[in-house]
């Protein structure tokens, strides 16, 4: 893998109370959300430190310079634009623009995700144009290309159910890599009967 020419996005929200996983803080409470969102933050810096790419991490409030995404590793920036979008298509504009061929986002809350499929998503790009992860929620955990497509980032419902059958419109006659279907944590649901998950949740068991 050529560092120099991949790029890794990683959108992440600052860890605050009240003010993260809010879909899940309602049904647990908001400090189990923040102590779980931080072990999600934890999970994603673990899968991607090591990951022979450039990375980028990109704030949704303000960049915090001593925290746990690495000065040394990540460059860190502050997403930009009106809905999640808009945000997208700045970063990935930002990254063609600095000369990056090989492109891919994702969000920091991908307890599924492992440091092989992100090696195994960047490999996609060298065979196809794009690759995307297809989340169970309908929407997408992984979107990677290899020159910039505005149109996926345009007209779409954000955080809805139809986000991917929508962005696979647009990729219908483009070579696309479909990477195996994936789970991220927005729910209770989604990690209630996972045990990783057990010590956030002693409080929903009493």
């Amino acid at each position: 893998m050529e560092k120099d020419k991949s790029l890794l996005l990683i959108f992440t929200r600052n860890p605050e109370l009240g003010k993260c996983k809010t879909r899940l803080a309602a049904k647990v409470g908001d400090q189990a959300a923040l102590n779980i969102y931080k072990f999600l933050l934890s999970h994603t810096v673990n899968i991607t430190s090591e990951l022979e790419v450039t990375k980028w991490v990109f704030y949704s409030n303000e960049i915090w310079e001593e925290d746990i995404w690495a000065n040394g590793t990540y460059q860190k920036k502050l997403q930009n634009g009106a809905d999640l979008g808009q945000r997208m298509l700045n970063a990935f504009q930002e990254g063609f623009e600095s000369g990056y061929e090989k492109i891919i986002i994702i969000g920091s809350d991908m307890y599924d995700l492992s440091q092989a499929d992100l090696e195994s998503a960047f490999s996609q790009l060298n065979q196809h144009d794009y690759v995307i992860g297809p989340a169970e929620d309908g929407g997408y955990y992984l979107l990677g290309m290899t020159t910039l497509n505005m149109e996926l980032f345009q007209d779409k419902l954000w955080g809805t159910e139809t986000v991917l059958e929508d962005t696979m419109k647009h990729l219908d006659q483009e070579k696309t890599s479909m990477l195996p279907i994936k789970n991220d944590v927005d729910h209770y649901e989604d990690i209630k009967d996972i045990k990783a998950f057990q010590p956030f949740l002693k409080h929903m068991k009493e």
